[in-house]
Parts: C-alpha cells; structure tokens; sequence
C-alpha cells in the first residue's frame, strides 16, 4: 500500500456542512451496545450535565437527550451543521455553540460527560483531552467513538472494488493507510493519548456489524465523506455515478460493508 496523502486537521471543520440533511439521513446510527457501554462506564443517565464536541447535524446528541440530561453543551465548528442541530432540537434542553473546540470558553462549566462521536480525529488529540480534563468534575468521565467503515477481522469486498477511485485523491485522517492504522480502531496510539493527557482509560470496547445499502442509499452515504465532499463539483459528481454504478453491477444492487464500532472511555488519573 502506497502513501496517500491525507486532508489537513482543518478541514474537519467545512467538509460536511453543504448538505446537512443529507448527511442527517444518509449517515448510519450508533449500535444499541454503544449506548449500553456508556450507560455503564460513562455517567450517561438522567439529570447529568454534557459536553459533546463535533455533534455535526445530532446523530448522537438525539441519543444522549433520550437520557434525559440536565444539559448538553454541543461545541461544533460548522455553522450549517450548527444551525440544523438547532432547528432540529426542540425544547430539549441543548445548547448549541457554533465554534471550533480549540476556541470555545466554557470557563465557568463543569461536565459529568464529555464525549465526541466520529469525531475527535479532527482536533489535535493530546491538547483537546487536556481542555477536557480542565472542564470534568472529580468523577467526570470522556468518551470517545466512531464508527468505522470497515473492520481489521472481516474482508470488503465493495472496498476493494472502488479503491482505484481514491487512488490519487487525498484520505480522510482517519483513515488507513501505509504506516497507520484506521485512527478509530488503532487502540495503543488512543490510549496513549489518554495517558499522556493525564487520563486513565478503561479497556476499549469495539462492536461489529454490518450495514445493507442499496445504490442509490450508498451514493448519498458516500457524498458525506470527507474525502469525497472536499472534491470540485464535476469531479465529485463522477466518483459518485462511478460508486453507484459498481455497486450496482457488481454487488447485484446491495452492497454490505462492514463496520466496526469503537468505544473509548477514561477517567482523570487521581
């Protein structure tokens, strides 16, 4: 595998808002066990306070207010994203800062939770859990996940048979690559980011699954990725149709790619 060059850090904070109720609907879900390992392990219950960095359009904050927080705080960088996360909150008890994490003054917060869902690969790891650290209460808990297009145990077929189409094109900094590892899914470089911020991780929690996309459904989930939404209009366009028309050629109309869902969760070293 060749080096592939990756989208810079900054990018993380433009390359989805263009369309967000396309990314609302095409983006997949949490599993149900991920909610289940932070209910466990990471003070997600009814009356806490919470921090959630990068909430994008809310595929997660929806799931932390079923919870029934006394808050949520949702720091996000992209303006779009920030104004549909608020026209689709109601009265729930949310507030929403439309402002990169590294900026934002929440002096005079605390939290219970802190937590960034796909993500906390954007921001520059070791001093964003610092700013965390300073912003949870003594028993405060952050939590990191993602969900993963793909899986280090189970082969992609639909994976390998668009690869040529990235070939030349820059790679999401989460992704794999030559001398890297899928960022998510890469636990030793996580939890020494942990450590290093002064944090004491529990041992990572990773659920496998698989999504069914029909052609069409795929076209609008790929449109999403960062490495295909920085691309100039005619050339976006074209790696679509081509995504679409493989999928539909050769996967006979559904394609199944396999996810990974990786859960991290750690406490300040007392």
């Amino acid at each position: 595998m060749r080096p592939i060059e990756t989208l810079d850090r900054s990018a993380g904070r433009s390359a989805f808002g263009a369309d967000p109720a396309n990314y609302h609907a095409a983006r997949p879900r949490y599993p149900e066990a991920a909610w289940t390992v932070l209910r466990q392990r990471a003070n997600l219950r009814h009356g806490v306070d919470i921090l959630e960095i990068g909430p994008g359009t809310g595929i997660a904050t929806s799931e932390l207010l079923v919870h029934q927080p006394r808050r949520v705080v949702a720091v996000e960088p992209d303006r779009r994203l920030a104004d549909f996360l608020k026209r689709n909150s109601g009265q729930a008890p949310l507030e929403v800062l439309a402002q990169p994490f590294e900026q934002v003054d929440l002096a005079g917060s605390t939290f219970d939770l802190a937590i960034s869902a796909t993500a906390f690969h954007w921001l520059d790891a070791v001093p964003a859990l610092l700013k965390i650290r300073d912003l949870l209460r003594s028993d405060g808990v952050v939590a990191l996940m993602w969900n993963v297009f793909g899986s280090e145990t189970r082969s992609d077929p639909f994976h390998e048979a668009t690869q040529h189409l990235f070939a030349d094109k820059k790679a999401s900094i989460s992704s794999a690559g030559a001398t890297r590892r899928e960022h998510a899914l890469d636990s030793a470089a996580r939890l020494k980011d942990f450590a290093t911020a002064g944090f004491h991780a529990d041992k990572p929690y990773f659920v496998e699954w698989s999504l069914a996309l029909r052609p069409a459904k795929l076209r609008r989930l790929y449109a999403t990725f960062s490495n295909v939404s920085v691309l100039p209009e005619p050339e976006r366009e074209r790696v679509l149709a081509e995504l679409e028309a493989i999928a539909a050629r050769q996967f006979g109309g559904e394609v199944i790619r396999n996810m990974t869902t990786a859960i991290y969760t750690a406490r300040q070293d007392r």
